[in-house]
């Protein structure tokens, strides 16, 4: 379903990214998103006619960072509440890793800076 130029995805569709899948029936397990809605408020699906939920990229990043949280870094909600209302620091998720954006900008300047230092003599 495409609004405004934004792609939007089912729920089953975004089960299927997270790879949430119920041990004993094998099959794509929503339930985990729809509890994870409930208890993080950046979690935002739009609701369209027919009320099904459908994910924008925002929001499937977030969960995204949330099941890494919860179940990579085995923190608490309450611990990736606190980190998810830090403003401060903007998470990236890239190959299960965590990147603190302002520390990976000011190494960036570093890094410019030494290579303009090294250009310069």
């Amino acid at each position: 379903m495409n609004s405004n130029n934004k792609t939007y995805k089912t729920i089953g569709e975004v089960a299927k990214i997270l790879n949430l899948i119920d041990k004993k029936s094998g099959k794509l397990s929503t339930h985990t998103i729809r509890f994870w809605e409930k208890q993080f408020k950046q979690i935002k699906p739009h609701i369209f006619s027919g009320k099904r939920r459908y994910y924008d990229e925002n929001s499937i990043s977030i969960l995204k960072k949330v099941q890494f949280l919860l179940k990579i870094k085995g923190m608490t909600i309450k611990g990736v509440k606190n980190q998810l209302n830090n403003i401060e620091t903007e998470l990236d998720v890239v190959n299960n890793k965590i990147i603190n954006t302002k520390i990976k900008n000011k190494l960036n300047k570093i890094s410019t800076i030494i290579k303009n230092i090294k250009k310069n003599g």
